[in-house]
């Protein structure tokens, strides 16, 4: 499906974005410390299922865009790179501001069973329309529609993110006080994990739109 050059340069950006600290973390982490290991684990389960129906919902619009038009698509995928140089210099501006790390939730957060705690991830990345948005824009810049089967393609490489996604937040649920120390001792830890990721998003934006956003799409609308 993907040639080799194109596997490492999506799951490079896959795992910096998985791993750069953001509001999934400390919503894992404030669940792990008021709940339990239980809670933190069921909160990452949650928060990959809701993060599964994004993907199968962008590959479904995606492949309609593709069916429609393929020059729609290419539109698709350059306005996708120009999102991941925003989002890029969005966080590495972010790394030079004061990060306020609260981790306490309020008093009806912290009184959920497990059950609970599986089905708020679930609703809260579903409704998290940021999600939504970055799976439209970063996984069609490597789908490759010469190859067919785009929706497989698709679904394919959004699994692959969620799961990537989900190995930080079970650390945090596993390690959640050595990482909670990290997180309210080390400044420059949050910063510069969000300016490396910023930079890497700036660099892959830029490099997907001159070079076309991968290989040249030759599909003919239908």
């Amino acid at each position: 499906m993907l040639d080799i050059q194109t596997w490492i340069l999506f799951l490079s950006a896959a795992l910096a974005l998985a791993f750069a600290p953001g509001p999934g973390m400390l919503y894992v982490l404030s669940r792990t410390i008021s709940g339990g290991r239980s809670a933190g684990v069921a909160s990452t389960l949650g928060a990959a299922t809701g993060g599964m129906v994004h993907v199968f919902g962008a590959a479904l619009g995606v492949s309609a865009i593709l069916a429609t038009s393929a020059v729609a698509f290419s539109i698709v995928k350059y306005l996708g790179a120009i999102f991941l140089i925003y989002l890029g210099i969005k966080m590495i501006l972010s790394s030079f501001k004061n990060i306020d790390s609260e981790i306490g939730l309020s008093q009806e957060q912290q009184q959920v069973d497990m059950k609970s705690a599986f089905y708020q991830g679930i609703v809260s990345e579903i409704l998290n329309p940021k999600t939504a948005i970055f799976f439209l824009a970063f996984i069609p810049q490597f789908v490759q529609p010469t190859e067919g089967n785009l929706f497989g393609q698709f679904v394919l490489l959004g699994v692959i993110i969620v799961i990537l996604n989900t190995i930080p937040d079970f650390l945090i649920s596993f390690f959640s006080k050595p990482i909670e120390n990290l997180w309210n001792t080390s400044a420059r830890f949050r910063k510069t994990q969000q300016a490396t990721s910023g930079v890497c998003f700036v660099g892959l934006g830029v490099y997907l739109a001159l070079s076309g956003s991968s290989k040249e799409i030759r599909a003919t609308p239908a």
